[in-house]
């Protein structure tokens, strides 16, 4: 396929020039776009004009280039959620860049990269949230989580009226260990839980739960870090307002928009794949 074709349908279909992000911080040399490094979404790496297979994945992590790598093809697309690496450091910045000898690497075997954060937490088909809910088998009924002129969390209806067993259903669907960080009553109220995929522990958030009457909340990242006070805040004020807090890890709980994603590219007539990456049980 037609790779500035594919791109420019990507970007219509998730809208990124009415969506706003921020990759300032990330290494923005000259194998990075100029595209990207003024919108921060979008086309990372421009390295085939022609895409002949997608690999979506999480995080670009160097363990997922180096699968890819490894299968030595070329003309293919990485697309990924986020467009640095994770470490799921707890005492430095978790992020980091992808190192210059796998970007040189990537342009030698025409390895393109394109990364849509904001916009695929956007609550749509193949959003986070929504991707995750469904794979929770959960009844999506109403949106939550304003960031910016978006919404990237949903309210669903469960079947559990326990709150550990909702913790034990979600464990078993995700396939490790996640965290319960028990601040409410055992009992999800009104049948009714949130879900915002990633890193949802902000302040705002456990303060619209709250106005909401929503106690069990699901989310990736529940660290408390003194070093980064909103996670601070975010805990004192779901404690305050009794918000059960659930945590499952930055990647397990957004995995299932980049396998989902899998489908959109197959439907354009591409073979798609999606390559697992790692959880951090530290983002607990």
């Amino acid at each position: 396929m037609n790779a500035d074709r594919l791109y420019k349908k990507l970007d219509g279909d998730f809208d990124i020039q009415s969506i706003r992000d921020d990759w300032s911080f990330m290494d923005l040399n000259g194998y990075i776009t100029p595209s990207f490094k003024e919108k921060f979404m979008g086309l990372v790496l421009d390295n085939s004009s022609e895409i002949q297979k997608v690999y979506t994945a999480t995080f670009p992590d160097t363990e997922i280039l180096n699968k890819i790598f490894k299968r030595g093809e070329r003309d293919i697309l990485l697309f990924s959620h986020h467009a640095m690496g994770y470490t799921g450091s707890t005492v430095e910045f978790p992020f980091y860049s992808i190192p210059v000898e796998y970007l040189e690497e990537m342009r030698k075997r025409r390895i393109a990269f394109y990364m849509l954060h904001a916009p695929l937490d956007k609550n749509g088909p193949y959003s986070t949230s929504v991707s995750l809910a469904k794979a929770l088998n959960l009844e999506i009924t109403g949106e939550f989580c304003q960031c910016d002129n978006i919404k990237v969390g949903v309210l669903c209806r469960t079947k559990f009226t326990s709150v550990s067993d909702f913790v034990d259903h979600v464990r078993e669907i995700i396939g490790h260990e996640i965290r319960l960080r028990p601040y409410g009553e055992p009992v999800i109220r009104n049948g009714t839980v949130a879900v915002a995929a990633g890193g949802g522990s902000y302040p705002f958030v456990a303060e619209e739960l709250a106005e909401l009457g929503v106690n069990t909340y699901l989310t990736g990242f529940i660290r408390p870090l003194p070093h980064f006070e909103p996670t601070m805040e975010f805990h004192r004020i779901a404690e305050k307002s009794h918000i059960n807090v659930i945590g499952a890890t930055h990647y397990s709980t957004e995995k299932y928009a980049c396998i989902a994603m899998t489908n959109y590219f197959v439907k354009l007539g591409l073979p798609a794949e999606f390559i697992p990456g790692k959880y951090h049980l530290e983002d607990l």
